[in-house]
């Protein structure tokens, strides 16, 4: 159902926190917000929904996961693309950048262009997908993580700038091991048209901070798959926090202790705190074998590892269930919607169309009651779940 007003909600702003206010939308968009109400326009051809007793939250923005609901992004057809939108829409998450993994050049180029060629062929306002986030492979071979050693390589800057360009600037962010051979310059460069972040590393704190200096600015799934943070080592987090670098946490309460999210929060500027899912294809799908780009992915509870070991292989989790772990495990309401919607927004460049609720803003809500149960969801003014 198209909706052109929504009255009587409890609209999270940014900076504001929540107030009571009413909505106007046209043409997909944003056209007015009426603080504490007031927009008297009756008009009889007015679709309105009353959020009475709701609260109105922007679309979350997930901007690192590899795919749910028994398809992965690397599948590249646009039923793994369809899939993956239906799946997130319906759990509130109305921007994604689907997540490649380390795999070959070619094959890169063909899951970047099949993606081009889906998004080319939707209506852009409607599309969950705005980009993509290309993880590796230029990455650690000792810290590869669920990432297969077999398709890491040392830094290219040319090839990643090929692949980007051939699908129309696609890639929004690409992760990076800093302590490569070239993998400075590389930072230097790609940092010139996307955003680099720094993950599957064994960087030491002055080789981070290098990369920090060079354009990196953002941290993916931070603790996970780099060296930790000691008090003599401070390594890529303590870099990350003198530099005042976006940084990324999966809060499924699996990859990190729900102590050391209360910490993130008190060290890091909430301005800079991404939330993430780091989703994978048995999201939504139960217990079983699933595949993570080549690799199989063993699923139990919780819990994603790769096939026969007990090393984490991104989650079965979702955006929506991380901000309300979040919340739960102590972290002030306010940061942690923030930290599922305007941060992520931002940090790949997308935050003049999502992540907010003001005028000129993609009209992507989600409604929810006072215990975060979602009770509707709103993508470019059409109504999908009430």
């Amino acid at each position: 159902m198209k909706i052109s007003r929504i009255i009587n909600g409890t609209v999270f702003m940014t900076g504001r926190s929540f107030v009571r206010a009413d909505l106007d939308i046209e043409d997909g968009k944003i056209s007015s917000v009426y603080i504490c109400g007031g927009n008297s326009d009756t008009a009889a051809d007015v679709q309105t929904l009353d959020a009475s007793g709701l609260r109105i939250l922007p679309g979350l923005v997930d901007i690192h996961l590899h795919g749910c609901a028994g398809h992965d992004f690397c599948e590249g057809t646009p039923e793994a693309f369809a899939a993956i939108e239906k799946y997130e829409l319906d759990h509130g998450i109305t921007t994604i950048l689907p997540t490649t993994m380390s795999l070959p050049l070619e094959q890169l180029s063909r899951v970047l262009g099949a993606a081009n060629e889906y998004r080319m062929r939707e209506d852009l306002e409607h599309l969950i997908m705005r980009g993509v986030n290309l993880e590796g492979p230029f990455l650690s071979a000792r810290k590869h993580g669920a990432q297969n050693p077999e398709h890491l390589g040392q830094p290219d800057s040319e090839a990643i700038l090929k692949l980007w360009e051939e699908s129309g600037g696609l890639p929004r962010i690409i992760s990076v091991a800093p302590e490569l051979d070239g993998a400075i310059n590389c930072i230097r460069e790609l940092s010139e048209v996307m955003t680099v972040s720094l993950a599957h590393t064994e960087a030491d704190y002055d080789t981070a901070m290098a990369a920090f200096k060079a354009g990196a600015s953002h941290v993916t799934h931070m603790f996970n798959s780099m060296n930790p943070f000691l008090h003599r080592a401070p390594g890529v987090v303590g870099a990350a926090l003198d530099c005042v670098s976006d940084v990324e946490l999966i809060c499924d309460g699996i990859h990190i202790h729900p102590s050391v999210v209360r910490a993130v929060f008190r060290m890091f500027d909430p301005s800079r705190i991404i939330l993430v899912s780091d989703s994978t294809m048995g999201t939504g799908i139960g217990d079983g074998q699933f595949r993570l780009g080549d690799l199989d992915v063993d699923i139990s509870g919780k819990y994603a590892t790769l096939h026969g070991t007990d090393i984490l292989s991104g989650s079965v989790t979702n955006l929506f269930d991380c901000m309300v772990n979040a919340i739960r495990f102590g972290v002030p309401e306010e940061r942690a919607i923030v930290a599922a919607t305007a941060n992520p927004a931002r940090s790949v460049g997308l935050d003049s169309k999502v992540g907010s609720i003001s005028p000129g803003m993609a009209a992507d809500f989600i409604l929810i009651d006072e215990s975060y149960n979602l009770r509707g969801i709103v993508k470019a003014g059409i109504l999908h779940k009430a």
